[in-house]
């Protein structure tokens, strides 16, 4: 069974930090261990809004570089129509069940982030969210900390 490893907005962050920490290091080592394991993976078209909005307004041009050149390593999956219904559709499932992802008026990214994973995966490939924070996503799709998935 092949994995389909979505990064999230926390991981997208660490990926394109500018001083090269030792997380941003440890984070990069894990994301090539996985494209070298041949894991599919994907950046989420809300996520990178997400981050991408930061950095236009704080004019951070080397994570907006770095932020571009993950597009060339894994795959960009694009919000559409049908991303958006399932969203809907997940941001009131949430609701019924009692279990929020966020505020009732907020545009809830992590719902349109699940339904855009929900919608790539194909056949019986396994689908993990790499996250630094699993809680709200783990409601809708198998979500767990970047640390903890292996190529």
């Amino acid at each position: 069974m092949r994995k389909v490893v979505f990064l999230d907005s926390g991981v997208l962050g660490k990926l394109t930090h500018p001083r090269g920490n030792e997380d941003h290091r440890e984070c990069l080592r894990w994301l090539l261990s996985l494209l070298r394991a041949g894991v599919r993976v994907c950046i989420p078209e809300v996520c990178d809004y997400e981050l991408r909005r930061v950095y236009l307004f704080r004019d951070a041009q080397k994570q907006l570089a770095k932020l571009d050149e993950l597009k060339s390593q894994a795959k960009y999956v694009a919000i559409n129509t049908d991303a958006m219904r399932r969203a809907a559709t997940l941001w009131a499932q949430g609701r019924r069940r009692g279990r929020p992802t966020a505020g009732d008026k907020a545009l809830d990214a992590d719902v349109i982030l699940c339904a855009q994973a929900l919608l790539e995966v194909v056949g019986d490939e396994e689908l993990v969210v790499a996250t630094t924070d699993v809680g709200d996503l783990s409601t809708f799709v198998t979500a767990r900390a970047w640390r903890a998935i292996p190529p």
